[in-house]
């Protein structure tokens, strides 16, 4: 680790081009610049998906004349159209690029997020919701294009920064909601117009934020998304690996035989990898692999285009399961905690009033600037020190899980009214969450490699499949009310669901890359 790692050119792996390193003060880099929209696309995104759970504990609930269970009703509605397109937006990364997801889900998600100042009702509060919850999808493509830019050394950091960074949007909408909405009321707005308003500035920003990412970026390191097999290949021979190119599978960029596939652009112009081959000459930083590595990361981490039979493979591989499961756990119970913190601040110190406990329920977010990025850098640590041993970053996930079940279970049982002390244990609780969201996305790029958006997007999905579990038990127990009961019960289950798949292997046998 250097300090000049945070602003100089990264070494880049020679075949699949991704850096070794994460210049985040350097968005002229493309690497720095890439790792920029990553992070602050998701923030961006994460900030209007949830643009309703800060105002929802007094104003909008008020306004609208809204009963807690129909609150506690909207919540579970956001997280369900998220879960479906975090699936979908897997297969489409793998298809399409993440690059061209990211921009979708922004620019369409910013259409629902535009018309809900025109809610008046409960329904018309779950319809705009539910279409406002494709913005959560965005947390696909930032991974996948993470994964896609930042090489195996350095991946589990670069994705534990872009998600956790980009999840702190969540603490963000804490602070700027309720500040813009008492601007507006200083103002003379009443508030059922001054939290319509409200919603000007996360869509202002989204749609800033899609265009520029469309503008301003790559699809791989490489150039276009639909050559990246070919980048491989010419990358190959250019360094000696390949000597002749012949015929394999549509699928594969290298065959059993270690040969390589001829292909040329498909409307027979020039490809991107002939119009960047003296720019690759000139880069002066590539790390020194040997060809057997070489060959490995070609045949074995090309993603692939997804087709059903594979998906299936995928979907139904044990270590996929094991992802899904955890991260139900860490992601599912910050979403789901997140929603209903506020308001359980508001009922166990009632005299903080709305601002003050959605400020102090903004910590929570907020420590996903430190909490996700300590995840994924321990694992990425631990895979070093170990000698590369993927079981240390699996146990690095599981023990974030239980500790945090084991946190959870305490804050529920001592339901504390003193507010120094909830804080104290919300926040411990908060580090090992976190910490398992990162961890559980430094682990994932070696599975499947192949088929990452798949793997992404499926660990995604259940995440929100996690929130959508958790928030119906926080909306049953006691009406919707019984917060402590709901914390302890929530505690059990994580550590439960981290411990029922701790048996299977952190990568399929005898799967090529990914090591």
């Amino acid at each position: 680790m250097k300090l000049s790692y945070l602003w100089a050119a990264p070494e880049i792996n020679p075949i699949n081009r991704k850096a070794r390193s994460i210049p985040v003060l350097n968005v002229f880099n493309v690497y720095g610049r890439v790792f920029f929209f990553s992070w602050f696309g998701f923030m961006v995104a994460f900030w209007a998906w949830y643009t309703f759970p800060p105002l929802l504990t007094h104003t909008i609930k008020a306004n609208l004349h809204l009963t807690s269970a129909e609150v506690a009703n909207s919540n579970i509605v956001s997280l369900c159209a998220t879960l479906l397109i975090r699936y979908i937006a897997g297969p489409a990364c793998d298809l399409f690029g993440p690059r061209w997801v990211f921009a979708a889900t922004l620019l369409i998600g910013a259409i629902p997020l535009g018309l809900a100042p025109l809610v008046h009702n409960a329904q018309g509060l779950y319809v705009s919701r539910f279409f406002i919850g494709i913005l959560g999808g965005s947390f696909v493509p930032c991974q996948v294009w993470a994964t896609g830019f930042f090489d195996k050394n350095v991946v589990g950091t670069a994705n534990a920064l872009t998600g956790g960074w980009g999840n702190a949007g969540g603490g963000i909408t804490y602070f700027i909601m309720p500040a813009v909405l008492d601007s507006f009321a200083r103002h003379g707005y009443d508030d059922g117009a001054a939290w319509r308003l409200t919603f000007i500035v996360p869509l202002i920003v989204v749609l800033v934020t899609g265009a520029l990412m469309l503008l301003l970026c790559p699809d791989t390191p490489d150039g276009k998304w639909s050559e990246r097999k070919l980048h491989a290949e010419k990358n190959l021979m250019s360094h000696g690996v390949l000597d002749a190119p012949k015929s394999p599978s549509k699928d594969d960029v290298v065959d059993n035989s270690g040969s390589v596939a001829d292909k040329t652009s498909t409307d027979g112009t020039p490809s991107d990898s002939d119009k960047d081959k003296k720019s690759h000459a000139a880069w002066d930083h590539e790390a020194v692999l040997s060809k057997e590595e070489m060959r490995e990361i070609a045949q074995g981490e090309v993603v692939k285009e997804p087709t059903a039979m594979a998906a299936w493979v995928v979907l139904v591989s044990p270590q996929t399961l094991f992802h899904v499961a955890t991260y139900m756990c860490s992601f599912g119970g910050e979403l789901a905690i997140n929603a209903i913190l506020s308001a359980y601040y508001v009922k166990n110190f009632p005299s903080i009033g709305q601002t003050t406990a959605a400020n102090w329920a903004a910590m929570f977010g907020f420590l996903n600037f430190v909490t996700r990025p300590l995840g994924g850098l321990i694992a990425d640590f631990l895979y070093k020190v170990s000698g590369r041993n993927l079981w240390a970053k699996k146990i690095w996930i599981m023990a974030c899980g239980c500790l945090t079940g084991a946190f959870l279970i305490v804050i529920g049982q001592v339901d504390s009214l003193h507010l120094p002390t909830m804080i104290g244990l919300v926040a411990l609780m908060a580090v090992f969450l976190e910490a398992g969201n990162g961890a559980n996305f430094a682990l994932i790029p070696h599975v499947h490699p192949d088929a990452n958006g798949i793997v992404s997007g499926t660990t995604g999905a259940g995440g929100n499949l996690g929130g959508v579990i958790f928030s119906i038990i926080f909306r049953f127990m006691g009406s919707g009310t019984d917060y402590a009961r709901s914390l302890w019960v929530s505690g059990v289950l994580m550590i439960g669901l981290n411990l029922v798949l701790c048996w299977v292997p952190p990568i399929p046998r005898g799967q090529i890359g990914g090591h």
